[in-house]
This record gives C-alpha cells, structure tokens and sequence, in this order.
C-alpha cells in the first residue's frame, strides 16, 4: 500500500467524524440521521451508478416534483440523475465504465444540445423584466435529456433492463395507487394538494387553481391532468408488453398497471392521451400484435361503461364537438393564430430564462410538441428535434412479425409503441417537450427502444490472471 494511500486511510475517519460531529450540533439527532443517509447513498451510487437510475425509475413516476434544495431547488427525480451522473463520471475515472454510446440518434440529440447553447445566451439578453435563472434551467433541462444516454450506458445486458422496467413499473404502480385512492374515496381533485404540500410541491398557490379549475377530473402527483395523461400514455404500453412475457409477481404488476393506467386515462379526462391511447391499440391490432385485438374489444367495452358512469368524462369527450364552447378548444385556436407574433418578436427562441408565454406581454403559449420547440429555442431546435426523431425511427422501424410476440421483441413493441402515441399527443399538447420529468421518462422510453432494437453488445472478457 503507497503512503498517499495509507495517509488517506488515517485522515477519513477523522474528517468523518468531524462531519456528523458538525451535523449533530447544528440540527440535532435528527439531521445527523438524514446526513448518515445521504452519505450512504452517495456512496452506494458512486460505486454503482445503475443503483441512481433505478432510484430515479421508482421515484418519478411516483412522486415526479417532490423537490429538494442542493444549493438551488430541483426535484428529486432531477437530483438523482445529477447523482448518478456524478458516479458514471467517478467510474470513469476509475477506468470501469465504457465510453458514451454514439448511434445516430445520440448524435443528432447532441447537436440539439450544442445548438441549444445559442438561445440560452440571446434568451438571458433578451428577454427583460422577468426573474429566472436560465442557466440553472438549462442545466435541468440536460439532466432530463441524460436519460437517452444513461440507458444505453448502465444497462446493456437484458438483465438489467430487467431490473430498470422492474423499478418503473413498481413507480407507476404507486403512482395510481395513490391517485386512485383518493379519486375513488372522494371524486375532489382538492383533496390531493395537503398531500402534495406533505410531499415538498414547488408553487402551491399553481397547485391550488388547477385542482379547482375543474376539480372532478382526477388528482395525481402530476398535478395537472394532461401531464397525467401523457405519463400513463407511455406507461400503459410500457406495463402491458413488458407484463405480458414475464411470469409471477412481475405480469400481475404489468396487467394491474394497464388496467389502472387505462382508466387513470379516462379519469384524468385527458383526450389527447385517451384518444392517442385508442390510436395506439387500433394500429397494434392492425399490426396483428398478440392480444391487441381482444385488448382493442374490451378496452372499447371499458370505456364506455366507465362513460355511462362517469359523467365527467362524457362531457370532456363531447367537448372536442364542441368547437368553441370548449374554452381549452378556444384557447389552443388562439394560440396558433397569435403563435406567428412570439416568432418575430424572438426569432431565436426566449432560451431557458422563462417558459411560455414571457409574463408582462400579451402573447400566447403554444399547444403543439414541435413549434413550443421553436418557441423556446428557434427554429432550428424544433428542426433538430426532427433530426433526432427521424434517426430513431430508422434504427426501430423493423419491428419485425408482431404476430410472434416474445421476451425479445415485446418490450421493444411496447417502447415504440409508447413513442409513436407521444409523438402522436404531440400534435394537440406540448408536455412532451419541455416539462421537467416526464420529459425525461419521454428520452427513457426512447433509450429503451433503441436498446431493444440493437443487438447485444459483447460480453465482457474475463479478468486476465496475474503473473
């Protein structure tokens, strides 16, 4: 053992030491407690990185914007890809993780990334009288995106993808547990925000008018309904083709997931995700996909028995023939008739200072995936973005027979499938693009795709004996 080594040795304990020594005279048992905690974590990570991207799996379906101060504020799903980021970094350096993958995809997302640093600096130039930290902002939207790069990197073999789907659908599970729960109890969207309080929620008063502007639609961790819908849209799919090759414990998981994702859909009130979802089924039994004709068929009885039931929803549905008497139909209108005015006002996009639409102006937002890309970072962002979703539809389209479904290609059936019903919402929502979390369960899902679809890296050769 070297001396630097040994010396080291001596100091740890006493720097250990002199930490929670710190910790319990500043807070008391109970701060030394979540110190302990949060070392063992850090250490646990940095050791094994995967073990950060299962925790994040877990938690951001379940509990997406539970928030925690680490010199800024940020979600916990956030910090957790920053922690786990930290361990890749401390592997590398350690010399035990492989290089960054970089298929077409990953190439053409790190073009966005490097354009993205443009409208990040016109942003904080241009746009005055708001307060916001673009840079910090920026730095969060990278840790969402991360996750097209963590999959490929941390579960290459199909075992630990395994375990990664294990911890995602457990998270959803939770996830519908709760907001079922508490639906089921009482049909009060109100009674969710003591429970998001309890849980760290950033801007409650946001919390507060959303419940009540329609407080029959069903209350999630995701707060508002339409980002309810867009998180079961990818994990309804996700749950069923994953459940539906696996035995004991896990196709329970799966199937109770799907059945609860797809009236969790139809509570939320939803229609993009409700009609997507229909979307999604109709072409997989197109396709000829095991089970989605009688999926299709039960599915179609399912939601109508819980319309004739549930008058929430039939009006929500009856609302899209509506035209101008829905007021969420109206304002998209108008949206895209005031979308050309933030164009030329921000040709390069307002950058990462503020979302849509800037306070103190008289513009709109966007519902729309691609132009809220233009909107935030120009028009070559959003053209970027199609980059990258066109070189992931290259590298997935061969699906192959879907009429022979099995641990192979299920999985990857169900990770597409999940996209194209993104991609699909795209058209009448935004929440896809820029929406701290479920954006990065959106690169997740693409990541898992990918994985899927390309063969199986070598397996590592074993350790040479020593001399």
């Amino acid at each position: 053992m070297s001396a630097g080594a040994s010396s080291a040795r001596c100091w740890m304990p006493l720097l250990a030491g002199l930490l929670f020594g710190a910790l319990f005279m500043l807070g008391g048992l109970p701060v030394l407690v979540l110190g302990l905690v949060a070392v063992l974590v850090l250490v646990s990570v940095l050791a094994k990185p995967l073990r950060g991207l299962l925790a994040f799996c877990v938690v951001a379906p379940f509990i997406p914007w539970t928030t925690v101060t680490l010199g800024i504020r940020m979600t916990v799903s956030e910090a957790l890809l920053a922690l786990t980021w930290a361990g890749v970094a401390w592997q590398w350096l350690m010399g035990r993780l492989p290089p960054l993958q970089r298929g077409p995809t990953e190439r053409a997302m790190g073009w966005l990334i490097l354009w993205s640093l443009v409208p990040l600096v016109v942003g904080q130039l241009t746009v005055h009288g708001v307060e916001g930290n673009g840079p910090v902002n920026w730095v969060r939207w990278l840790l969402n995106l991360s996750t097209l790069f963590l999959v490929p990197l941390l579960t290459p073999r199909p075992e630990q993808r395994r375990q990664m789907m294990d911890c995602l659908i457990v998270g959803f599970a939770a996830m519908l547990a709760l907001s079922l729960f508490y639906f089921l109890r009482t049909p009060d969207a109100r009674v969710m925000i003591p429970v998001l309080a309890s849980l760290k929620y950033a801007h409650p008063e946001a919390i507060q008018d959303i419940f009540s502007a329609n407080y029959t639609r069903m209350a999630s961790p995701w707060v508002h309904p339409n980002s309810t819908g867009g998180a079961l849209l990818l994990g309804v799919p996700l749950a069923f083709f994953y459940g539906i090759t696996q035995t004991g414990w896990r196709r329970a998981l799966g199937m109770a997931v799907t059945l609860a994702g797809a009236a969790g859909i139809v509570f939320s009130g939803s229609r993009g995700a409700l009609l997507c979802m229909a979307a999604l089924v109709v072409w997989l039994a197109w396709r000829r996909a095991p089970g989605a004709g009688r999926t299709l068929l039960i599915g179609g009885v399912l939601a109508a028995v819980m319309l004739i039931a549930y008058p929430p929803a039939q009006e929500r549905l009856l609302s899209l023939f509506q035209g101008s008497k829905d007021a969420s139909t109206s304002v998209r209108f108008d949206e895209y008739r005031n979308f050309h005015r933030a164009v030329e006002r921000y040709p390069l996009g307002l950058g990462f200072k503020v979302d849509p639409p800037p306070p103190g102006t008289d513009l709109f937002g966007i519902s729309n995936l691609w132009l809220n890309y233009m909107y935030k970072l120009g028009a070559p962002a959003m053209l970027l973005f199609i980059a990258v979703t066109v070189a992931w539809w290259r590298e997935v389209r061969q699906l192959g027979d879907l009429a022979r479904m099995n641990t192979d290609n299920a999985l990857r059936v169900g990770s597409v499938g999940a996209m194209l019903a993104a991609l699909l919402t795209g058209f009448i929502d935004h929440y896809f693009s820029f929406t701290q979390v479920l954006l990065a369960l959106f690169w997740l899902t693409m990541a898992i795709s990918l994985q899927q679809s390309r063969p199986l890296p070598p397996p590592p050769a074993p350790p040479r004996p020593t001399p």
